[in-house]
């Protein structure tokens, strides 16, 4: 459907922002209709059919919910309008946008706006992408040939929103977590779902470079521009030019490093090793490290000016035990992908299976349940994996209250010495129970309230 065909209804009780919105629909839409009092819409809901509606998400009204846009979204879906609702805030919260999204809206706008931004989602809204449009933009988008990211968790779809909200642009990303949660597969699903896809995705180590090899690597060199330089060598900058580079393991490079890589960002362009001539280039930078902000943020270990460079919106990927029930999900996921892969019978996963796994901290996060699963599925011999069969990594260490960020938050505190207490007792709910002090039965209680 066309923008121009489309009946469209706003709600907002700031008439400055009704008045701008009917000027700029009206030669535009087949009818426009405005109103200032949300607790109009079921009357005009039920007089009218609208293709669109755009709702504000803060009035100034008796309902007082706190977010009255979400109460009247809801309510325009349980009297049974089939339009598409995009919202409209002053605010660009991401966890309210998120909250929208779950309840059933297509999108969002920040005021003030873009008209052309404004006029494009709702192009969008109503071209015949609204149905599921909520739905599909809370999907796991695909981060690379063969490879997906999955998570129902509220932490993994926030992420999912992020990415489709980013990756069309060209901002600069901060990509943070610990070691083995899936950083670069997010640097992935951003590059496909940018509009440099077809263009090169060029990844580095930036940690593991040393100091001789740091501006040959990344910038390129002459011939014989050091000893070894037998050739002319494009840098990676050069070989991402239009495309996404990734600087992975970031927070570990020098300050002399740091002073040379910034210099490329803020000009924008290479100088190779043994060369005077500069070379333009334009990548997309995404970067990644296992170091928490407040940590890299000490003048002493990083460039303040280079945080603000790399750092246009950070993207915090949770450990695995902050995932709940992804966790399983995960599993499920390696133990079909690996037995096509050994040829091995369909394979499930026991109730004692299920609580080890719930129950496991994972120090190596996603990268050690993959091992985990991939070698029970190896030695596996019937068509069932139970507790025994899961055996985790003895190259990881499990995070201690040293190691771990602090935690403030009563239900936080809750779950994780739930977590501690069923890992000591290996997933007896009997013995967890009596050491909390609480019976099975509000243990079982507690699993189901943190999904674990």
């Amino acid at each position: 459907m066309q923008l121009k065909k489309a009946t469209v209804l706003v709600i907002d009780d700031d008439p400055d922002v009704l008045t701008a919105v009917r000027l700029l629909l009206r030669p535009l839409v087949k009818e426009i209709v405005t109103e200032k009092n949300p607790e109009q819409l079921p009357t005009l809901l039920r007089h009218q059919a609208f293709d669109l509606i755009l709702l504000d998400m803060n009035f100034v009204s008796s309902i007082n919910t706190g977010n009255e846009g979400i109460y009247w979204l809801k309510k325009i879906r349980s009297l049974g309008s089939e339009a598409a609702v995009v919202m409209i805030t002053a605010y660009a919260d991401i966890d309210l946008a998120i909250r929208s999204l779950k309840e059933g809206a297509f999108d969002f706008v920040v005021k003030p706006w873009h008209n052309q931004k404004l006029l494009d989602t709702l192009q969008e809204a109503i071209s015949g992408k609204a149905k599921g449009a909520a739905a599909a933009a809370m999907q796991a988008p695909k981060s690379g040939p063969g490879v997906e990211l999955l998570g129902e968790s509220e932490a993994m779809q926030e992420i999912f929103y992020k990415i489709r909200k980013v990756a069309p642009t060209d901002a600069n990303i901060l990509i943070l977590g610990e070691n083995g949660t899936g950083k670069e597969l997010i640097a992935q699903a951003i590059h496909q779902h940018s509009l440099r896809a077809d263009k090169p995705f060029v990844k580095v180590d930036v940690g593991a470079l040393t100091e001789s090899l740091f501006e040959s690597e990344l910038f390129g060199h002459r011939k014989g521009a050091f000893t070894d330089a037998r050739e002319d060598r494009t840098g990676r900058f050069e070989a991402a030019h239009r495309g996404t580079i990734f600087l992975d393991e970031i927070g570990n490079i020098s300050l002399a490093q740091q002073a040379k890589l910034l210099s490329v960002l803020q000009n924008r362009q290479v100088l190779r090793l043994g060369s005077n001539e500069p070379v333009p280039i334009d990548v997309r930078l995404l970067c990644a490290t296992n170091v928490p902000l407040a940590e890299l943020a000490s003048e002493a270990r990083f460039r303040k000016d280079l945080i603000y460079r790399i750092n246009t919106v950070e993207i915090v990927v949770p450990p695995l035990r902050q995932r709940g029930q992804d966790v399983i999900l995960l599993a499920q996921h390696f133990m079909r992908q690996y037995a096509g892969k050994y040829l091995k019978p369909t394979l499930e996963l026991t109730r004692r299976a299920v609580e080890k796994l719930k129950s496991y901290p994972f120090p190596g996060n996603v990268r050690e349940l993959q091992y985990a699963m991939e070698r029970a599925v190896i030695m596996a011999d019937g068509t069932a994996l139970d507790a025994p069969d899961i055996i985790f990594s003895p190259l990881e260490t499990a995070p201690t209250p040293e190691t771990l960020t602090p935690v403030t938050n009563l239900e936080e505190l809750e779950k994780a010495t739930i977590i501690r207490v069923l890992e000591k007792h290996n997933g007896v709910l009997t013995k967890a129970a009596k050491e909390l002090g609480i019976t099975r039965t509000a243990l079982y209680r507690r699993l189901g309230k943190y999904e674990l």
